[in-house]
Parts: C-alpha cells; sequence; structure tokens
C-alpha cells in the first residue's frame, strides 16, 4: 500500500488559529495517509479543485475524511526537473520554522507520484488580490472589489514577506535563497497574514555564505541582473525579487509590462518623489488623499529601489528593509 510519511511537525503561532483546526493537522503529522486517499481527496486531481500551476508541478485542494482542509502540490513527474525540485523542497524545508512560510504537513513519495501536502492558504495569493477583475464602483465612486487591500493591508502583508526572507537569510544555520520570490509564491491566511511558498528552486549556501552558480532560470521580471546573466545566485537576488514585488503592490503594475530596456524601477525612480501620484495604484490614494498616506507611500518606493540595486554591493539586507518597513507602517497607522 502507498503512503505519506511525515516530513516535518507543524509549528502554530498562539491564538492565530482555531483549535479544532491546529488539532487536526497534528494528527495528520503523528500518521500516515494513504496515497489513494490523497488522489480521492483532490478528486482524482480534478480541474475543478486545481489551485495553481507551476514550472514543476500543480497545487490541488482537497479535504481530508477527517475534515481536515489540505492543498496538495503534485509534482510533474515527465519534467527531470521536478524531481530535483521535490527533493529541494524536501530537504529545505523539512528544518524551517516561521510564522511567514507555508508549512508543509507530509511528503508522499513513490516511483510514479510525487506530492507535498501543505497547510491549506485559504485566501489565495497576493497574486489573486492584485489583478482580481471583479470591480465595481462603489456609491462614492471609488473602485472596489471583494479582493480589494488597502495601503495598511499591503504594507502588512509585504512585512510578513520580508520577516520570512530575513529568517531564511539571517535565522537559518546555513542562509536559505529562496530565488523565485513573486506575487503568486506569497499566500494568504485566513487572518491575511502571508505566507512564503514554492521552495521549489531555492539553493541552500555552504558554510563559507558565498555566491551561488546555477543554470535554473526564475520568473523574468524579478530575476537580479547577475542571477539573469551569469547564473550568479546569492541573498542579494531575494532582496533584488522582494523590492521588484515591494514597487508591484504599490504600484499594480507588473514589471514585464514595460519594454525593451525600461523597467518598472525605472519607471518609479524616474517619478520620485515629486509625481507619486502619478505611479501609485489609483485605488490607494485619490487625488484629494492625505499628504502624510502619499509620504508613507513615496517612503516604502524609496525602501523597494534600495532593494533593486543594479549592483548587489549596492542593495540592502532584509534586516534593514524589516526595520524601515515597520517604522513607516507606525506612521501610516498615525495618518
Amino acid at each position: 500500500m502507498k503512503h505519506c510519511v511525515v516530513l516535518q511537525d507543524l509549528v502554530y503561532r498562539k491564538g492565530k488559529r482555531a483549535p479544532q483546526q491546529a488539532d487536526s493537522l497534528s494528527a495528520i503529522t503523528r500518521e500516515r495517509i494513504p496515497y489513494y486517499e490523497l488522489i480521492q481527496a483532490t478528486d482524482a486531481l480534478s480541474e475543478s479543485n486545481l489551485i495553481g500551476s507551476g514550472s514543476f508541478g500543480s497545487v490541488y485542494k482537497a479535504v481530508l475524511k477527517s475534515g481536515t482542509a489540505i492543498a496538495v502540490k503534485v509534482f510533474n513527474l515527465q519534467l527531470d526537473a521536478a524531481f530535483k525540485s521535490f527533493d529541494t523542497e524536501c530537504e529545505v524545508l523539512c528544518t524551517l520554522r516561521h510564522r511567514n512560510l507555508v508549512k508543509v504537513i507530509i511528503s508522499c513519495s513513490n516511483l510514479d507520484f510525487k506530492a507535498l501536502v501543505l497547510e491549506c492558504m485559504p485566501n489565495g495569493s497576493l497574486e489573486k488580490y492584485l489583478y482580481s477583475h471583479n470591480y465595481f464602483l462603489d456609491t462614492k465612486q471609488r473602485l472596489s472589489h471583494n479582493y480589494f487591500l488597502d495601503t495598511k493591508q499591503r504594507l502588512s502583508i509585504m512585512i510578513d514577506v520580508a520577516c520570512a526572507l530575513e529568517y531564511l537569510h539571517h535565522g537559518c544555520l546555513l542562509p536559505v535563497i529562496h530565488c523565485d520570490v513573486k506575487p503568486s509564491n506569497v499566500l494568504l491566511d485566513e487572518d491575511m497574514v502571508a505566507h512564503l511558498s514554492d521552495f521549489g528552486i531555492s539553493k541552500l549556501l555552504g558554510e563559507d555564505k558565498g555566491d551561488l552558480y546555477t543554470k535554473t532560470l526564475a520568473t523574468l521580471g524579478y530575476i537580479a541582473p547577475e542571477y539573469g546573466l551569469d547564473g550568479l545566485v546569492s541573498t542579494k537576488c531575494d532582496v533584488y525579487s522582494y523590492g521588484v514585488m515591494l514597487l508591484e503592490t504599490f504600484t499594480r503594475r507588473k514589471p514585464n509590462e514595460f519594454d525593451g530596456d525600461f523597467s518598472l524601477k525605472q519607471w518609479v525612480s524616474y517619478s520620485l518623489p515629486e509625481a507619486v501620484m502619478d505611479i501609485v495604484d489609483v485605488n490607494l490614494v485619490t487625488p484629494q488623499g492625505n499628504q502624510k498616506e502619499i509620504d508613507v507611500v513615496a517612503s516604502i518606493m524609496k525602501v523597494a529601489l534600495d532593494c533593486c540595486a543594479e549592483s548587489p554591493a549596492r542593495r540592502t539586507n532584509m534586516k534593514y528593509v524589516v526595520g524601515m518597513l515597520q517604522k513607516i507602517k507606525i506612521q501610516l497607522l498615525a495618518c
């Protein structure tokens, strides 16, 4: 009989999860789930249960017989790289413990099936919230929709992601480079707390904590120059990708929207500080908006640009980013 095996125990943030859900998830880690139950729970990997697809596999929503909601990441074994991706995620995630990382409950591996059972993130991805088209005009003629995130929510989400990267870069025995930081890999739980996911191409730095070379390319638009040109990866590559995502989150412009050598980073840089209103997501600040809030957004953009410096040596680090964004959040709450 095919079974899934325990990959790691789960650690939950006190007071932020229903006891029944925490207990049921913890029970999963003490038991082996039959392979056929995972297939049954996803309705035989039905498209109706598909949450999203990536380079090496697909993620399905599922509910176990116990009633526990989970997500199942199934790797496409027709791709040779999927085997390495599965091994990498298992190697990396079995050692990580942080509230802003998606938790892997168990792994399931046999000759013709490899999957990870993940903690369910019921609110989906940051990408969904940024680019949902379910807009409508409210009574005050402002754009609104079911997935709208205001300035405070966006900042809180980006602080969550920054905390996850700070932990990966500075809080682990051997630093971890995520290598694919982007909105679709930022998932939101029931409390809208952000969790960084998808470590399929992540890298573990050696004890010398130097740079690495790789032939695996991440998502265009988010790749640091030295990564895209030479395959050179370091923690500063994640910093660059984070900076691009931070710009994207507050402008609602994708980095691949721009033509030629012109980039999202350049567009924002040319517009600061005088023309913040020309670049910020129109749904965030009205023309008569609070000047303090506009100044806060400009400060966020400045932090993002510090992350996106062309030279890795000139980029900031995630410790600095977390500290600056937390200070900016205090200013925003005072607006």
